[in-house]
């Protein structure tokens, strides 16, 4: 997620708890996780996740709740049946509990000789871990024991972990050769093969393209006493299939006796695997390398025109993206997450929380640049141009966005041109789209019909629960409203050439990566991923969080179901391919939220708590792999938020294989202290090998900021846990330490830092400037600082009580701003020069 810290926040959390670190707020949807690992090194939480994302976009749709009602009795049966079962391993437990003294770092030999550790570890669990305070932490044996049954492993009995074990060492041994093999461009691959060394084999490989690949040798390897296939270096990049078979010999298929006879039956296993090449790193865009790019971060949603329906749309977007290229010299420009959302509202407010990652949000299609609305009748026309009437003084309007009342004026129309028709020419490109989707779209589709007919899932009917895509009640659904499905399909497909068209525009007008796309942490736990798919998610109601941090010493649940990381290994990564290939298809880079996701993330048993978790492992190298080869091929970047506190050796990793960190000025304190007041590292001291920014969205706008804003705010929504005089104590302290590093650096004077309400341009301007001399790649300016904006678009930890991601863009004074109107203003053009560097 993001792991965006509040300053305000960290000030907070700073003067609760006088703590040596602290966290990131990560708000953009429930993400992140600041995880540890049984390696025995310190990454505390990364990130205070985004305490709005559970509450802030599933409350009010009572997802959460409704789930939790829905299965409360299944949760309470499992959850005695856990504790019956920890209960049973109390005895061998109390061998090796929990050790209290302060020095101890790893586990004991006599808990790692532990069968239920052993099984743990074996199926990718972390069983202890570091947590932010540097407190060693061992995860306890009812978590590890749900975990595992969310992996389908049953470890519910001292019995049944020795047969799980058994069970897992049976497998290892009939595995001929991994599901996956990650490779690497240009470098031998060496593959050890699971049989006898003198084994007669049979290698194939199929190239992406269909094509063979015929350069491998395969040799024995006595040292291993297994055969080593290596493929040679000039393997090509992409996704292919390789495929090994033992053939048996002839006098041994010839003369195998029964097995009665305790003589083996010959070898004659098969076994495919999904090969991932990709280059060792991102290549840096050879713009990017000539010297550092700079563009622009807004909530597209926020920024509207006359055209608009309400709220921010692809057409606005399209024209924004055309005019930062031509009027301000911007080279790319970040979006919020543009994923798919419920058909009919009510609609989730927060971006973050979508039903699918795979598919865009059609709400934000414009229906005026559908190729069809220019040859609808007359009498049609004047219909959807009757329905925009109703909404369009809305993009007047500074107070909060009513999305659903744009969607409910929106979605007939668009019904209406779907009904024209179109022409055979664009009816074949509507089918070509549709092959190219693949099944995915069908099930998406499928998603939403049952949504639309049977009520949303989260509601009184229990369809999502009850009834599988295959259930022929949902495919009699399907062809009785055939139309209805076609209409959804079509609206996706609409939806991708409106975003195309907005990238095109931003690469014509010269950007060097036009649209950065912002890839969310997961999925809406009933949503269309979840419910067609289920293999691809983990079982019995898990759900990704993170344990107690500053912020939350109860830990926090975000309510979104995590992947199952043996499904992705077993099916060579196809899903995670197909959604990164699908946001490239629109992008020139993409922001991963909550990078660290990537490695693990913390798992949490439906019935025990937010800390009562633990850390499943995921194959890195293979989600980066994906990434290398998608971002390789668009020619684009990866941005990596890795904001909060996170293991060295990650971010290590991610440097190593081109992908972009993430650094804010208002975290990025000297030495990374925690501390409000404490010095403000010099621009010189940020990495190369990032994305740098003055604020986040999850800050109010700089003007806001330094004005104190957040602190207002949060003593109005009384979400402070300490007097406000703290908290406001701690913001200054903050504010003074960052004016002295301007005034030090010579980006303002003495004079100004010491009245910084009469000089909120010239300080975030200032702040802007510094941005310009550090060495990152890739600099970035809010849209929000440019025109003067205070409001927070979104406000961590609230649900109602605040207008979360649907404030309008508006400057200073209140004043509604439009997309064809922002980049003209004086302010913006203004801050646009300090960024390319014409003046500081």
């Amino acid at each position: 997620m993001t792991d965006e810290q509040s300053n305000g926040a960290v000030a907070e959390a700073v003067a609760k708890t006088g703590a040596e670190e602290t966290t990131v707020i990560d708000m953009d949807t429930k993400n992140n996780v600041a995880a540890a690992a049984d390696t025995g090194e310190s990454e505390a939480a990364k990130k205070g996740v985004q305490e709005a994302v559970v509450i802030n976009a599933l409350e009010g749709e009572s997802a959460v709740t409704e789930t939790a009602e829905a299965t409360a009795m299944a949760a309470t049966a499992a959850t005695a049946a856990t504790t019956a079962t920890a209960t049973a391993y109390a005895e061998e437990a109390a061998q090796s509990s929990r050790s209290s003294e302060p020095t101890q770092r790893t586990e004991s030999a006599a808990r790692l000789a532990r069968p239920l550790i052993r099984l743990a570890k074996a199926s990718g669990l972390a069983t202890s871990f570091i947590d932010q305070l540097g407190t060693y932490t061992e995860i306890s044996d009812e978590a590890l024991i749900a975990v595992l049954k969310a992996l389908d492993v049953d470890a519910s009995t001292p019995e049944a972990v020795a047969q799980s074990i058994e069970n897992l060492e049976a497998a290892e041994r009939a595995q001929l050769l991994p599901p996956t093999v990650v490779a690497v461009v240009g470098k031998k691959t060496r593959i050890e093969l699971n049989c006898a060394s003198d084994a007669d084999v049979n290698v194939s490989i199929r190239l992406e393209d269909g094509s063979a690949f015929t350069d491998f040798t395969v040799l024995p390897d006595f040292n291993a006493d297994h055969p080593v296939l290596t493929l040679d270096a000039d393997l090509p990049m992409g996704y292919h299939t390789l495929t090994v078979a033992v053939v048996a010999p002839d006098d041994a298929l010839a003369t195998t006796a029964p097995a009665a006879t305790g003589t083996a039956a010959p070898d004659t296993r098969t076994g495919t695997a999904a090969i991932i090449n990709a280059p060792a790193r991102i290549p840096v865009p050879e713009a990017v390398q000539e010297h550092h790019r700079w563009g622009w971060m807004t909530q597209m949603y926020s920024v509207r025109s006359h055209e608009s329906w309400g709220v921010g749309d692809y057409g606005d977007l399209k024209r924004m993206l055309a005019d930062a290229a031509h009027k301000t010299g911007a080279d790319f420009m970040l979006i919020n997450p543009i994923h798919a959302g419920a058909p009919i509202p009510p609609l989730e407010p927060s971006p973050y929380l979508p039903e699918s990652r795979r598919f865009l949000n059609v709400t934000y299609i414009r229906p005026q640049d559908i190729p069809e609305y220019a040859t609808l009748s007359a009498e049609a026309r004047a219909k959807v141009d009757a329905l925009h009437a109703e909404v369009a003084h809305r993009n007047e309007e500074s107070t909060p966005m009513d999305i659903n009342a744009a969607w409910d004026a929106k979605r007939p129309a668009l019904r209406l041109i779907f009904d024209a028709g179109r022409s055979a020419e664009r009816e074949q490109a509507f089918e070509a789209f549709k092959a190219a989707a693949g099944p995915d779209l069908d099930s998406f589709a499928t998603w939403c019909l049952c949504f639309e007919l049977w009520g949303a899932p989260w509601g009184e009917n229990r369809w999502f629960f009850e009834k599988t895509i295959d259930d022929p009640s949902v495919q009699g659904l399907v062809a009785a409203h055939h139309d209805l499905f076609e209409f959804n399909r079509w609206l996706q497909w609409i939806a991708a050439e409106q975003v195309t068209a907005a990238q095109q525009a931003a690469m014509e007008g010269g950007m060097t990566l036009g649209l950065m796309q912002d890839m969310a942490v997961g999925v809406h736990g009933l949503g269309a991923d979840a419910w067609a798919n289920p293999e691809r998610f983990a079982t019995g109601g898990v759900t990704v969080g993170c344990p107690p941090d500053f912020y939350n010493q109860q830990g926090q649940d975000w309510g979104q179901p995590p992947f199952n990381p043996r499904y992705l290994e077993a099916t060579g990564y196809r899903v995670y391919r197909e959604m990164v290939h699908s946001m490239y298809e629109h992008a020139g880079a993409v922001r991963i939220d909550h990078m660290l996701g990537l490695f693990r993330l913390w798992w949490i048993p439906q019935g025990l708590g937010a800390r009562n978790g633990a850390y499943v492992m995921y194959n890195h190298e293979a989600m980066l792999g994906v990434l290398a080869i998608e971002a390789t091929r668009a020619g684009g970047m990866v941005v990596g938020e890795d904001l909060g506190t996170v293991p060295d050796y990650v971010r290590q990793i991610l440097a190593e294989r081109g992908v972009l960190g993430t650094d804010v000025e208002w975290f990025s304190r000297e030495n990374d202290s925690p501390n409000a007041g404490d010095p403000y590292k010099g621009p010189e001291e940020y990495r190369k090998q990032a994305l740098a920014s003055v604020t986040t969205h999850d800050l109010p706008p700089t003007a806001g900021y330094l004005t104190f804003e957040h602190v207002k705010l949060r003593e109005e929504l009384h979400l402070l846990s300490e007097p406000v005089e703290e908290f406001a104590a701690a913001a200054m302290a903050e504010r003074t330490a960052m004016m002295n590093r301007l005034v030090e650096n010579g980006y303002i004077s003495q004079s100004v830092a010491d009245d910084v309400p009469a000089h909120i341009q010239e300080i975030v301007e200032a702040l802007h400037a510094m941005l310009t001399d550090t060495p990152s790649l890739l600099l970035q300016a809010a849209l929000v600082d440019g025109v003067g904006e205070t409001r927070s678009q979104n406000q961590p930890g609230t649900s109602s009580e605040y207008s979360n991601w649907r404030v309008p863009l508006a400057d200073g004074e209140g004043h509604v701003v439009a997309s064809g109107d922002v980049f003209d203003l004086p302010r913006v053009q203004s801050l646009a020069a300090v960024m390319r560097g014409d003046r500081k």
